[in-house]
């Protein structure tokens, strides 16, 4: 569970940007967060949700965790992609409620990383970033490829980032990527993530901290709830907390997230590819927390500096990189996104 915090999944544990906003940040936030009222009066419109399904499925041959809801007839089919942890039941209340947002419309799925899973189906192996973005490929190729309406990515903080390289490979098949606290470059000044970093690469320590995690996974499930909720408030969601207590507290869960952590760091050192954002920036949005380490200000501020007129948001309801552990941020995110959905169709219809 410490591990869990350290790896910034839980953002008012993890909260390192504590300096003033720049004035340039000012100037950007004042013109781009007319969004940030959005939705706390429609999201109380939601009333009764249409659960999702859970399935498991073989991609590429690694068995798969899926969160589903299929709409009768619909328009487009949205596909979110997890942060790391990649563990889908953490987005179980975004996914139900954009789904309702968006008025049974539209088909919603979100798959899990490769063994970030309860079972250990895999037998231990370990997957970097690189096969995890080739693994949501092969989802798309294998299991959406007689879809015929569009495909929209949601992708969260590490998702973003894989979002972006779907869109790239996609070759027409996905249509629109909205990056939700999206974490696309090692940010140097959050201490956070140099200890995380250091951490990662340690194989012996990896191998620590997943042996201590896995000590509180074989605990009663009411006893690693009452420990979660004692240390994490009660604002988590019910579903955020047995996912965290029954699938994410596990020797080869943990591996896998701090290897894939490993890869992330390595490969995010590089520069972001701002030529294909300039080039696709009328098929990508950003939305942007105010104290997120992942996704700092400064990204939005080199964004909008590096695509002129990309669409970008900033969220200031505290609901943070964490949002889809609680009910509330889950919603106001999903109402977020649904509006921003809602808006790019009728544009290109």
């Amino acid at each position: 569970m410490n591990c869990i915090m350290l790896l910034g999944f839980v953002s008012p544990i993890a909260r390192t940007l504590s300096s003033p906003l720049s004035l340039q940040s000012r100037r950007i936030l004042s013109s781009i967060c007319r969004n940030s009222q959005m939705g706390r009066d429609n999201v109380k419109l939601i009333h009764k949700k249409t659960h999702a399904n859970s399935r498991i499925c073989s991609v590429a041959g690694y068995k798969t965790d899926l969160l589903e809801i299929h709409a009768q007839n619909p328009a487009f089919h949205v596909l979110l992609i997890p942060g790391n942890p990649g563990f889908i039941s953490f987005y179980t209340d975004f996914l139900e409620s954009l789904y309702e947002l968006l008025g049974g419309n539209a088909s919603v799925t979100g798959i899990a990383h490769v063994s970030h899973t309860q079972k250990n189906w895999e037998q231990g192996k370990l997957f970097s970033l690189q096969e995890q973005i080739d693994h949501k490929m092969s989802f798309i190729e294998q299991e959406l490829k007689e879809v015929e309406v569009p495909i929209l990515l949601v992708g969260h903080s590490i998702g973003a980032y894989i979002s972006l390289e779907m869109l790239r490979r996609s070759q027409g098949k996905v249509t629109y990527c909205f990056c939700l606290y999206p974490f696309l470059a090692v940010n140097t000044n959050s201490s956070t993530q140099s200890i995380i970093r250091k951490l990662a690469m340690s194989h012996i320590l990896c191998n620590i901290v997943s042996s201590i995690v896995a000590l509180f996974g074989i605990l009663p499930v009411w006893v690693s709830k009452f420990l979660v909720k004692e240390s994490l408030g009660k604002a988590w969601s019910s579903s955020a907390v047995d996912c965290l207590c029954t699938q994410v507290l596990q020797y080869h869960a943990m591996r896998n997230v701090l290897f894939m952590a490993m890869t992330e760091f390595k490969e995010l050192s590089e520069t972001p590819d701002w030529a294909f954002m300039r080039e696709n920036k009328s098929l990508i949005s950003f939305l942007f927390g105010l104290d997120d380490h992942w996704g700092p200000l400064h990204m939005l501020e080199e964004i909008s500096k590096q695509v002129p007129d990309a669409l970008i948001a900033v969220e200031e309801e505290g609901h943070s990189h964490s949002f889809c552990c609680t009910e509330a941020g889950s919603s106001w995110v999903a109402q977020h996104v649904a509006t921003l959905i809602k808006n790019h169709l009728s544009i290109s219809s």
